[in-house]
């Protein structure tokens, strides 16, 4: 089977034996369908997706560093790996077909399927890979009543070490605005990974009527570490309608910075989203 994909193309015989993979989204769906894999960065993964760190699994390394001998000895029949192991990748592309399946952000949707649909022929699991996401559509087209049925406004930030980002459409989780409907507070927000750094007082001014939050601390920073919840919820955020409506939500950071583009992650990312703004 031949794979284009925005770093090449990669001929990978189907049905793979030795799988190595380097993105949580595809090692998610992976694991959704049943599909084996031999070796992931064991330092980086969702809890949900903690069985990877047992020993029937070797270590890749880190997504930014490879471990290229051990991978070399694995003899892979196929690599996948997205952004933040493209620096890797034709040192990667050496020792196996190397398939980047990074999300396009601003295509979230078709990206997210075309990858799905990509394993599924190659996995021979088609049948299996469209029914999850004919069920995802379904989930995400009575997001889009809800959420398009009045005139409310929506905002997503993200906290790290008591400072906040946002994030509009076209961006890192611009899926809020561009597949679940949501109204932007703000068009003009710059699209960007770190998404545009914003103080609590530009939260105030714009006055969300639904306020998502990301807590990127409770994923990668570990111990000791300000809740998102009380470097929010401060007297500016306090007057603004999300706040005294009930309306902000905290969403897990494990399916939308840790993982995201998997037929787990996107199911459960539609369904918190919808729970919140109940």
């Amino acid at each position: 089977m031949v794979i284009s994909h925005q770093l090449g193309e990669a001929t990978v015989e189907k049905n793979p034996q030795t799988v190595v993979v380097f993105d949580n989204g595809t090692l998610d769906t992976l694991d959704k369908l049943g599909i084996e894999v031999a070796a992931v960065p064991q330092a980086s993964l969702p809890s949900y997706l903690s069985k990877y760190e047992g020993e029937q699994y070797v270590n890749a390394g880190t997504l930014f560093e490879p471990d290229f001998e051990t991978i070399y000895g694995l003899q892979p029949d196929v690599i996948f790996i997205s952004g933040r192991t493209s620096e890797a990748y034709e040192e990667l592309n050496e020792i196996a077909p190397t398939v980047f399946v990074g999300l396009d952000t601003a295509n979230y949707m078709e990206s997210f399927e075309h990858n799905a649909k990509m394993i599924g022929e190659l996995f021979g699991k088609e049948a299996e890979v469209e029914q999850e996401l004919e069920s995802i559509r379904a989930s995400i087209e009575k997001l889009q009543t809800v959420a398009g049925s009045d005139d409310k406004k929506a905002l997503m930030i993200l906290t790290t070490g008591g400072k906040i980002s946002a994030y509009g459409p076209g961006s890192r989780f611009g899926l809020l605005h561009d597949v679940m409907g949501f109204a932007p507070v703000d068009e003009n927000l710059e699209v960007s990974t770190h998404g545009q750094s914003v103080s609590f007082e530009y939260i105030a001014e714009k006055n969300p009527d639904y306020l998502f939050v990301i807590d990127r601390d409770a994923v990668v920073s570990g111990e000791n570490v300000q809740p998102a919840q009380e470097v929010i919820e401060n007297d500016l955020v306090k007057n603004t309608n999300a706040y005294k409506d009930g309306n902000i939500v905290y969403v897990d950071a494990e399916f939308w910075y840790l993982s995201g583009g998997g037929l787990i992650s996107v199911a459960e990312m539609v369904k918190e989203v919808a729970e919140g703004i109940q």
